[in-house]
């Protein structure tokens, strides 16, 4: 058994068939861990979305700002942006079972004997591991209740962008998701700043990658990250694995063994 890791694949599933072609990955005895951003912008999503979900005992994911986005429009709460690549999904017959599927995962994922961590952004740096979790399963009850559609009617926006512990109702909510799948840069206190889609080396003054926050309270962990596209892929460490390489933005897909931090590359089709 073999365990991988791949970056946002935003719908780009020739390049995923690819990665997994690499490393003669068998869904009957390896598992593919999947970091977020399975659909959008690329125009592939329904059959990257219908190969994971039917997968999906040897997938572990955890929900991106994207997935998020899909199942808002779905719940009829916001309407498709002209960049959307979603119509295929929402015309299938499968859209409802596919995206109860989407709907059941999580923001934040802990595997305590493989001794990784996986959030689509990130975790916070002012947060524990514990903390990550707890915060992550307080959305995850919302998302799979009865208060799904009123969760995604307010989780838009950038305010608050400093966690709190004493934030409460929806504006809680908002902030540990955009904490988890939209989180690039943070300022000493920890804020976000939500309008930073650049590479490291145009960082603006006050500012950190969440990653190199220097009072980073979960430096200990083994994380796996994406949505930072500008990034090209970033590794650093053996305990930060930034996996997404930008494939929907003509660049690559990047899948990694987990055991031996092996790297296998799809370069992004036409």
């Amino acid at each position: 058994m073999a365990t991988y890791a791949v970056g946002d694949i935003q719908g780009c599933y020739a390049e995923l068939m690819d990665v997994l072609e690499q490393v003669a990955f068998n869904p009957a005895k390896d598992q593919l861990w999947v970091v977020g951003d399975f659909v959008n912008r690329g125009n592939k999503c329904k059959a990257t979305l219908r190969y994971l979900y039917e997968n999906r005992k040897s997938v572990r994911a955890v929900l991106g700002n994207h997935d998020l986005h899909l199942l808002a429009i779905q719940h009829g709460v916001r309407k498709p942006k002209r960049s959307d690549t979603f119509d295929k999904i929402l015309a299938a017959p499968q859209c409802e079972e596919w995206l109860g599927w989407l709907q059941t995962l999580p923001l934040c994922w802990h595997d305590e004997k493989l001794g990784y961590t996986m959030a689509h952004a990130g975790i916070a740096p002012q947060w524990s591991l514990d903390q990550a979790l707890a915060l992550s399963a307080e959305v995850e009850k919302v998302l799979q209740g009865k208060r799904a559609s009123e969760f995604f009617e307010h989780m838009y926006g950038d305010e608050p962008n400093l966690w709190q512990d004493d934030l409460s109702g929806y504006a809680r909510l908002r902030c540990i998701t955009n904490y988890f799948t939209r989180m690039r840069l943070v300022d000493a206190r920890g804020a976000l700043n939500l309008g930073y889609k650049n590479d490291l080396n145009n960082v603006p003054d006050g500012y950190y990658p969440w990653f190199l926050h220097p009072e980073r309270n979960n430096s200990e962990l083994r994380i796996i990250f994406g949505h930072w596209a500008a990034l090209g892929g970033y590794i650093n460490n053996h305990n930060l694995f930034g996996l997404d390489s930008g494939c929907v933005w003509g660049r690559s897909l990047t899948l990694m063994q987990l055991d031996t931090h092996d790297l296998f590359i799809a370069q992004a089709q036409a």
